[in-house]
């Protein structure tokens, strides 16, 4: 019985603390914020998985700078309401929705085919969708889903829409990755964990191929005007952890301790806009500023061989 009031007593002293400090634990939390003044008229943007999240609120940022939006989404239904939403948050906001499924390579060359017809610009991609720690499922065409939506999907995608990019350039490519990608490898013997499968840990190398992909894609874009950088948007409380109940109860418990996606939206904004990024290009941020990249995120020989696998696995040449 102490021992119980002793925990009971100590649960109350640190949720009392929480309670008193709350204002300075948000302020720390809520990290970077992006102060550029940049105005996006005349600009158009792409940007996956923007129906939710930090995707929709980087949306509605990007829009009210006056840029044409297009939300790539999943699901048209929950893509229209979000596009509502922000409409009736910025009058002006010229965003529209488009059917993209990343786990479905068929969508995705449908989707860039009916793109490139209709849009002649495009300054600003964010390759921003993505899932974490599912159940074991594969996409459409084999793929595991992490490894197959987070990277595979937006690899693909990127390759189809590179051409325009380089017409419209300047522009830039934000790919939004994670700090978990200082806990991944690629297991290139099993990239599908077909042989063994932990959601955590193929959550963390889909996020290191990420950082691997816009280093790569950087290098090979030298000279084109075109910049790619990765970001981690910080530990932000979206929707994204709904595949883990343990999380989803983690992140509801200690919410003051979370960015919120408006929060975790300003670095893939940053590296969107700021004027001091222009030449800037093969590198990854956090709130804002530049970020420690894990080793194995910095390898040349992993990121040139993940690029070679990668087309392999879509059936595609990429140079």
């Amino acid at each position: 019985m102490m021992v119980l009031l002793v925990i009971v007593a100590g649960l109350g002293v640190v949720t009392l603390l929480v309670i008193l400090f709350a204002p300075h634990i948000r302020k720390y939390a809520a990290g970077g914020v992006c102060r550029s003044p940049v105005s996006l008229e005349g600009k158009t943007v792409l940007i996956t998985g923007a129906n939710t999240g930090i995707g929709k609120e980087t949306a509605l940022e990007l829009a009210v700078r006056g840029a044409r939006v297009i939300m790539a989404c999943r699901d048209i239904d929950k893509g229209e309401e979000s596009a509502d939403s922000i409409r009736a948050s910025c009058a002006h906001a010229q965003v529209e929705v488009r059917q993209l499924d990343l786990a479905d390579t068929c969508s995705i060359r449908a989707f860039a085919q009916k793109f490139l017809a209709e849009v002649n610009q495009l300054h600003i991609l964010i390759n921003n969708a993505g899932v974490m720690m599912c159940p074991y499922t594969k996409t459409i065409d084999g793929f595991e889903m992490h490894i197959g939506v987070n990277h595979l999907g937006h690899f693909l995608l990127a390759s189809l829409l590179i051409g325009l990019l380089k017409r419209s350039a300047p522009a830039r490519i934000v790919v939004v990755s994670s700090l978990a990608h200082n806990f991944g490898w690629i297991r290139f013997h099993d990239l599908h964990s077909q042989g063994s499968y932990n959601s955590g840990l193929a959550y963390c190398q889909s996020k290191l191929a990420n950082v691997l992909f816009a280093r790569e894609l950087s290098r090979r874009l030298k000279g084109t005007n075109v910049t790619v950088n990765s970001v981690h948007p910080g530990t932000v409380n979206s929707d994204l952890t709904r595949h883990s109940t343990l999380m989803t109860i983690f992140f509801s418990v200690f919410s003051t301790f979370l960015k919120t996606p408006r929060e975790g939206a300003q670095t893939s904004i940053y590296c969107a806009i700021a004027d001091e990024l222009h030449s800037i290009s093969g590198k990854h941020f956090s709130d804002c500023a530049p970020a420690f990249v894990a080793p194995q995120g910095r390898s040349e020989e992993t990121s040139r061989r993940l690029w070679d696998v990668s087309c392999e696995q879509l059936g595609i040449q990429w140079d």
